[in-house]
């Protein structure tokens, strides 16, 4: 699952390869993507020019003279760059032609992906940009905030790490190396949490999105940028994925369990309960 240093190197990408392009013609081929009706999406897009890329989160911003498109990746989406020539794949669900006769398209196995066109005064009005939380890499990010949201809560810290109105962009994958690096064993609850340990939290997900982003993100099975660009920072993993295998600290062999149906891995002895 692309996660905010995964969606960054997309942004990163794509920035380098389709702006100041005009759009030809939309090919609409999964309605369900759509949070607009098909044709205002269509109508509205074509003659525009994306003139930059933002991120929120995990929201991709494409910037036009107009209009904002949003796109959030969720499970398994891809962006592929291609001549108009190509043969259209099974999965690519939209498909964004410009007139120089390249295609960017939207490509999504699982189709859970969602896209919407949207006034560019609109963007914080809507609801999936409205309530996101602060970044890892944003200094806003602070011990006393973290503090603050995590003890209004009685859940395990693992599932506060990814709900996105508390901290924006952190996914599975770096939930878990970043309680590692904390050394915060992931079944304990927000309210137990301490000013000390959310000082630890905050300086790993800094540290560690930094450097996967730096790194062009984790490529772990579905996830690949699809743009010529592979990610390293699965090198640099020390727990995810790691079920089995002794500890790279002190050789105890890494843990694997579920929290709120999301696998999480942890080392027993430097993550104790």
């Amino acid at each position: 699952m692309p996660e905010i240093a995964e969606v960054e190197t997309v942004r990163n990408t794509l920035k380098k390869r389709i702006l100041k392009k005009k759009v030809k013609n939309v090919q609409i081929l999964y309605k369900p993507i759509l949070l607009n009706e098909e044709q205002e999406f269509i109508q509205n897009l074509i003659g525009e020019s994306f003139i930059d890329i933002k991120r929120i989160g995990k929201w991709l911003i494409f910037e036009t003279e107009h209009y904002d498109l949003l796109s959030h990746l969720r499970m398994e989406g891809k962006f592929f760059i291609k001549d108009v020539t190509e043969p259209i794949e099974k999965h690519e669900h939209i498909i964004i032609t410009f007139e120089d006769n390249t295609t960017l398209r939207y490509h999504d196995t699982r189709k859970f992906g969602r896209m919407k066109l949207i006034h560019k005064e609109e963007l914080y009005e809507f609801e999936g940009i409205k309530k996101q939380g602060i970044e890892p890499i944003d200094k806003k990010l602070t011990k006393e905030y973290l503090y603050e949201k995590f003890h209004r809560h009685n859940l395990p810290i693992k599932t506060l790490l990814l709900d996105q109105t508390i901290i924006s962009g952190l996914g599975n994958i770096y939930a878990n190396e970043v309680l590692f690096a904390a050394r915060i064993y992931p079944l304990k609850k927000g309210n137990k949490i301490t000013l000390e340990e959310c000082e630890k939290i905050k300086e790993a997900a800094y540290k560690i999105i930094t450097e996967a982003i730096e790194m062009g993100g984790t490529t772990i099975r579905s996830y690949t940028s699809s743009l010529g660009v592979t990610g390293r920072f699965q090198q640099r993993l020390m727990v995810h994925k790691k079920e089995q295998e002794p500890c790279l600290i002190c050789k105890t062999p890494i843990s694997k369990i579920f929290i709120g149906g999301r696998s999480t891995y942890y080392c027993p002895k430097c993550q104790k309960e």
